[in-house]
Formats: structure tokens, C-alpha cells, sequence
């Protein structure tokens, strides 16, 4: 799409260091240069102000990607590609089926309900779950971690949505202030939601949760 538009040596493309490498692979692949901009931490998806004011004149597209089944606030994003002239480009994810969806939703509201000592997703603006993705708060990266062995040790599945951020690897390393991108990378556990989980599965989820409490409490 990059290259269809005539993107390319010169240019530089705005996107998303929380999530997927496939991304700024993508836009070094079109020979352009990938630009990291911060996020919204209610959504995970990219920051219009902080897109703003990543923008530089060498600036030709934004790729946006909608993360998690959160809807990124596309509207604004495009507010911002037409005050630049910038191209807007959307990557969502594979969507479950329509009863999948409702059933997700359904675990969901059980979990915001349950659920203590972990921050719950916003569910605003049509979310669909396609992960269930909490913070657990406190000191950042080992608070969360041993929160994860310990509900694995408990037989609750769990994963890591975004183990390192892009502008992390050292084919993309940049020197760039992304303070809401490290913040997610530090915090976020995906605890499960599929359709087929049972009413005891998540009476274990949220059981196991709730009984860690001793560990997510917040350094003074």
C-alpha cells in the first residue's frame, strides 16, 4: 500500500512502537524511514497529538492499527493526515465472528465486574476483545511478571501482548521520548476471554487475580 502510494526513499512514515515489528519492517521495506510516535493509553493505539507532533516536512503516511479490538480514534488521526497532507493508513485485526464477539463481551463485563487489584480495559467505543488486556501497577516489568508466573503457576493462562516495543530492537533503536509506549510494555498481561472458556474457568481467572493482591501493591 506504502509503495502504491508512492511512498518511499526520503520519506518518513509515522507509526506505532507498541505492537507488531511487521510494521516498521514494512515501512523500511518500502525504503522509507519509520517514525515512532507514543500512545494512547486507554486505547494502545497510535497518539493523534503525539503524531502531530512527530510530523516532520519529510513526513508522507501514518499507519494506524487498531489494537486489541479497541478501535483507534481514527477521526482524529485523519484530522491530522489532512492538516499535513499525509496519508492515512489502517491495519486492524482479524475480527471473530459476530456470536464469538458477543460471548467475548460477555466474559469481559464478568472480569470488569470481579476483578481487583488490576486496571481493566476501557470497553468504550465498540471494543471486541480480541484480547482481554489489564495493568497490573506497581514497579513496572518484574511486578507484572511475577504476577504472570504466578497465575500460570495457578493454571490461569496469560501472555505478554508486547514484550519489547520496536523502538526497542536494535534494528530499529531509537532515541525517542515514548513514555505511554513504555508504560504498556511494562504493565499490560492478556488474561483470556475466548468463547469457549466456562463459567468455572473464569470464576479461575478472576479467583486467581484476586488472590494475588499482595503483589500489586504500588511502590512508595
Amino acid at each position: 500500500m506504502l509503495r502504491a502510494a508512492g511512498v518511499g526513499l526520503g520519506d518518513e512514515v509515522v507509526v506505532p512502537a507498541f505492537g507488531n515489528v511487521e510494521i516498521a519492517e514494512a515501512v523500511a521495506m518500502a525504503g522509507a524511514l519509520p517514525v515512532f510516535a507514543d500512545i494512547d493509553p486507554v486505547t494502545y493505539c497510535l497518539d493523534a497529538s503525539a503524531v502531530e507532533a512527530a510530523t516532520t516536512p519529510r513526513t508522507a503516511a501514518v499507519v494506524v492499527v487498531h489494537r486489541f479490538g479497541r478501535p483507534a480514534d481514527i477521526t482524529r488521526l485523519h484530522a491530522v493526515g489532512q492538516r499535513h497532507g499525509l496519508l492515512v493508513l489502517e491495519q486492524g485485526e482479524s475480527e471473530a465472528p459476530y456470536d464469538e464477539i458477543a460471548q467475548r463481551r460477555e466474559r469481559a463485563a464478568y472480569l470488569d465486574a470481579k476483578l481487583r487489584g488490576v486496571r481493566t480495559p476501557d470497553g468504550g467505543d465498540g471494543h471486541t476483545y480480541q484480547q482481554y488486556v489489564v495493568r497490573v501497577p506497581g514497579n513496572g516489568r518484574p511486578d507484572r511478571d511475577a504476577f504472570a508466573r504466578a497465575l500460570r503457576a495457578r493454571g490461569v493462562e496469560c501472555r505478554v501482548p508486547v514484550k519489547t516495543p520496536v523502538h526497542r530492537l536494535p534494528e530499529f533503536r531509537r532515541c525517542v521520548s515514548l513514555p505511554e509506549t513504555e508504560r504498556a510494555a511494562d504493565e499490560t498481561l492478556a488474561l483470556p476471554v475466548d468463547a469457549a472458556l466456562t463459567k468455572r474457568d473464569m470464576q479461575r481467572v478472576v479467583g486467581a487475580c484476586n488472590a494475588l493482591g499482595g503483589l500489586l501493591q504500588p511502590a512508595f
